[in-house]
C-alpha cells in the first residue's frame, strides 16, 4: 500500500512539475512574440518613379533587405510604406537598396548607372515631387496668383 501511495505521489509531483514547465514555456513564447512585435516598425518615405514597372523594381529592392517584412510603393503619391524589424535593418538601409536600383528616395540619390539602365518609361524626372497627396487635379493652377 505504501508503494502505491508513493507512486501516486511521485506521479502527481511529475504532473505538477510538467504543468509548471508547460506554463513557463507558454510564458516564454508569449514574451518572444511580444518582443518580436516591439521590434517591428512601420515607416514611409518618398521614392521617385513613374509606372507599374517602377513599382515592381522599387518594391523588389526594398523587400530584398533582410528585416523588411512588407514594402508597398504608391505610384500616385510617390511614397513607399515599409514594415521592418528595427533589430535587423533601418529605413536608411532600405532607402540605399532602392537607390542602388536607380530610384531617388528622400535621403539617397539613385545610382546613375542603374537609372540609365531603367526602361525609358521608368526614367523619371529628377525634380519630381515625392510624398504627394495622390490626388490628380484637372487644373493644378487653382489658387495661384499671377503677377
Amino acid at each position: 500500500m505504501k508503494k502505491v501511495i508513493l507512486s501516486v505521489a511521485v506521479i502527481a509531483a511529475i504532473g505538477l512539475f510538467s504543468c509548471k514547465n508547460e506554463a513557463k514555456k507558454a510564458e516564454d513564447a508569449t514574451q518572444t512574440e511580444i518582443s518580436n512585435e516591439v521590434g517591428m516598425i512601420e515607416t514611409s518615405f518618398g521614392v521617385r518613379g513613374n509606372c507599374s514597372m517602377c513599382k515592381k523594381t522599387i518594391e523588389t529592392a526594398a523587400n530584398s533587405v533582410d528585416g523588411v517584412t512588407q514594402a508597398v510603393w504608391d505610384v500616385n503619391k510617390k511614397t513607399i510604406d515599409v514594415t521592418l524589424d528595427k533589430a535587423k535593418t533601418s529605413a536608411l538601409k532600405v532607402e540605399q537598396a532602392i537607390a542602388n536600383s536607380g530610384y531617388d528616395t528622400e535621403n539617397v540619390a539613385g545610382n546613375l548607372d542603374a537609372y540609365n539602365k531603367l526602361p525609358g518609361c521608368c526614367q523619371y524626372d529628377h525634380d519630381m515631387q515625392m510624398n504627394q497627396s495622390g490626388e490628380h487635379k484637372a487644373n493644378d493652377h487653382h489658387g495661384e496668383h499671377h503677377m
